[in-house]
């Protein structure tokens, strides 16, 4: 679905704008009261993703339990299925909600299991402080106070910090990762492309 080729809009050359990407995604897992899992994905061609190419949501009937520091084995099969909806071009950049690396010495998060298994870079949106995630990037946003937490494998985390900066919708949370959570959550009706059961 992102078959422009390369990147429209900024062209000042701030490879955090123009970073040569053809397929973007951001995205999100939610875990219902009921079981199971959520997953949900939206693709741009565009880094500001200001134009939507496609969403998508995947279900998971059963997830593996919440491990204290072993969050990743929850949410990458989850990652998984919704990823293998997208078809191609296949996303060569991610955008998840949560740290790549939980610490300066790289102790690995979500993100960086993410991009150990896909093979691209990946920017880590964090909405809290990790404590001890002193590295992370501060973004601050629109007319927010309290920062984003920014941190990235395979990209310069400071291109990252621009990239979420940039990235289009006027709150704290870029308008992309807020469609994620809702589509995550069932809350935002149908997704354009394609649901699994």
């Amino acid at each position: 679905m992102c078959h422009r080729g390369g990147v429209d809009g900024d062209r000042t050359g701030d490879p955090a704008v123009t970073g040569g990407w053809r397929c973007l995604a951001a995205v999100d897992v939610h875990y219902p009261s009921g079981g199971g899992a959520r997953a949900a994905l939206v693709t741009s061609a565009d880094p500001r993703f200001a134009t939507i190419a496609a969403e998508h949501v995947a279900h998971l009937d059963q997830v593996a339990p919440y491990r204290p520091g072993a969050f990743y084995a929850r949410e990458l099969p989850a990652l998984r299925a919704v990823l293998a909806l997208v078809g191609t071009p296949a996303p060569d950049l991610l955008v998840v909600d949560g740290y790549v690396d939980l610490d300066p010495d790289g102790r690995p998060g979500l993100g960086a299991h993410a991009h150990a298994e896909f093979g691209v870079p990946v920017i880590g949106v964090a909405k809290t402080a990790f404590r001890g995630a002193t590295h992370a990037v501060e973004v601050r946003r629109g007319a927010a106070t309290r920062p984003l937490h920014v941190t990235a494998a395979g990209l310069d985390p400071a291109d990252a910090a621009t990239l979420v900066l940039r990235m289009a919708g006027p709150f704290r949370l870029p308008d992309a990762l807020r469609r994620v959570d809702a589509l995550s959550r069932g809350r935002a009706g149908i997704p354009r492309q394609q649901d699994t059961p």
